[in-house]
């Protein structure tokens, strides 16, 4: 016992973590974990150091005690090896999968294992080879789509949101990263010129100082989180207490500085969760967007400006994925265990993904195959897919013709889980895309009950049905889902198909606040 006791530098936790649970641990972990109260650090000033015996408490779970919890929860036909728990965030998002943020979709590492050509004790065939063409007809963010083409495989995506294929879309297409560059540092110099202007620059930096002491003072790092996380303290007493006591600083400078909070009228999405200032912003960068001559650097400019809003909007930290009302005070953060505000500028945010895009298409540059991926936007019940690639590519639609499609790897919707379209009603509402929700499959709006089931289970047959007309003699499909009501099997029968195995795998790393032990299985 005395050993786990000991004190470890950063470095030294570092090193002894990645030798713990067999998984790189970095010392900026280590920093994360004691800056979140998830380990204490040990002395006031000077170098930190952290106990073994409070890193060991964290770490115990990744010693094979998830996997027993997992498999006493859902039973012992897990497929552990398709948990991917040895990748890191950064591998699961690697290159161009984070060029926009989406809910619902699959890591790429899962399509990976399924369209490659290893076998393994659960996957004993291969199933695609090079140069076949394989089709998601629940395209989405395009993940399907992006690895094929790491893979050396054609691929075509069909998603009936017209923002999902343009995301999916602008993963896969080939840029002048010259003339991006260009015109990102214009649209960047043009908005440094309009902030200049106002009044936000010197009301942030005011701000930000009042924050810094405040914090400093009632949620010093070192300790808040940390005597939260042991109930040393009772946070929604304590966090109100100095959220109205802050607010008085805030509303102090607001009046000061002329700062307007609201727009006068809130009709729409981009009216109602954005304050004045990041409106104005907003509507200056999609100005300069229109001007952009090329057609690629134009659309992905526009996810980056679409990126950034989702992370701009008049909402705290915590609800960023689920928004409940607009914020623009001053406010007691949960996530972040201390007094936040809210944004007043894009600027940080459209510098940050601009760097970030160019980067992650440059990685993705050196991965990709020459081989062709598309993303059509339509109802996959009912789409001509082959007229559809002659109209965009007829190279693309030669090869289709001959050699038409070996399978599908894709995950369906969830029957009343998401809306798919509401997830980005701010760029809906931005670019003006026409809204298709009536169509979804399976939408959060629709519920889960009987009618909304038989609903799901005929849209999904049908999408089916429509798809095989333009598949080879020896298909293989793929389809991922959580099928807690057992429909699949239905689905199946339906379209003439057999489901010829199911792997079941745990979901791990999950968004959402439930972190209960939760598993989807993948019917082949």
């Amino acid at each position: 016992m005395v050993a786990t006791a000991k004190l470890l530098t950063v470095k030294e936790a570092s090193e002894w973590a990645t030798n713990y649970i067999e998984k790189s641990v970095t010392p900026s972990n280590i920093t994360y974990l004691i800056q979140y109260g998830r380990v204490k650090k040990i002395g006031e000033n000077g170098t930190a150091l952290v106990s073994q015996r409070d890193l060991m408490n964290y770490y115990q779970s990744y010693k094979g005690s998830r996997e027993v919890h997992f498999k006493e929860r859902l039973g012992d036909d897990l497929n552990w090896a398709l948990s991917f728990e040895q990748y890191k965030e950064a591998e699961t998002t690697k290159h161009v999968h984070r060029l926009h943020p989406y809910k619902g979709k699959f890591i790429p590492q899962l399509v990976e294992y399924f369209l490659d050509g290893h076998t393994d004790n659960f996957k004993t065939e291969t199933y695609f080879n090079k140069g076949d063409i394989i089709l998601d007809p629940f395209s989405g963010s395009g993940t399907t789509m992006v690895q094929a083409s790491e893979l050396g495989l054609h691929a075509i995506g069909i998603d009936i949101s017209a923002f999902n294929s343009l995301i999916g879309n602008c993963k896969v297409t080939k840029y002048n990263i010259s003339d991006l560059w260009c015109e990102i540092i214009q649209i960047t110099n043009n908005l440094e010129f309009f902030i200049k202007n106002s009044h936000i620059v010197e009301f942030e930096e005011k701000l930000l100082r009042e924050l810094n002491a405040f914090n400093n003072k009632y949620f010093p790092v070192q300790n808040y989180i940390y005597r939260l996380r042991n109930k040393l303290i009772n946070e929604r007493e304590y966090g109100v207490e100095k959220e109205k006591l802050f607010l008085l600083i805030y509303e102090r400078l607001v009046s000061e500085y002329g700062i307007k909070l609201q727009q006068d009228k809130s009709k729409t999405f981009l009216d109602k969760w954005y304050s004045q200032h990041i409106r104005n912003e907003i509507d200056l960068i999609f100005g300069e967007i229109k001007k952009i001559q090329n057609s690629n650097t134009k659309k992905i400019i526009s996810v980056i400006l679409s990126r950034t809003i989702r992370s701009c909007r008049a909402t705290t930290h915590a609800d960023l994925a689920t928004l409940i009302k607009p914020v623009t005070t001053t406010y007691y953060c949960s996530k972040h265990g201390k007094i936040c505000k809210p944004l007043f500028s894009t600027l940080k945010w459209w510098k940050t993904y601009s760097k970030d895009t160019v980067k992650r298409l440059l990685q993705f540059d050196k991965l990709r195959t020459n081989t062709f991926q598309c993303c059509l936007t339509g109802d996959s019940r009912n789409l001509n897919i082959f007229e559809q690639i002659k109209n965009r590519n007829e190279k693309f639609s030669h090869l289709l013709e001959q050699q038409k499609i070996n399978g599908i790897f894709s995950s369906p919707p969830y029957v009343g889980l998401i809306n798919y379209h509401e997830q980005h009603a701010y760029a809906y509402d931005l670019y003006g895309f026409e809204r298709s929700d009536e169509q979804e499959i399976g939408p959060l709006f629709k519920g889960q009950g009987k009618e909304a089931k038989r609903g799901y289970i005929q849209g999904i047959s049908d999408v089916l049905n429509n798809c095989k007309k333009y598949f080879t003699d020896d298909y293989n499909v793929f389809l991922v889902a959580n099928d807690k009501y057992n429909m699949y099997p239905t689905i199946a029968e339906i379209v003439g198909m057999q489901i010829i195995k199911q792997f079941r795998r745990p979901v791990l790393n999950r968004t959402e606040k439930d972190k209960a032990a939760y598993s989807e299985t993948i019917f082949h």
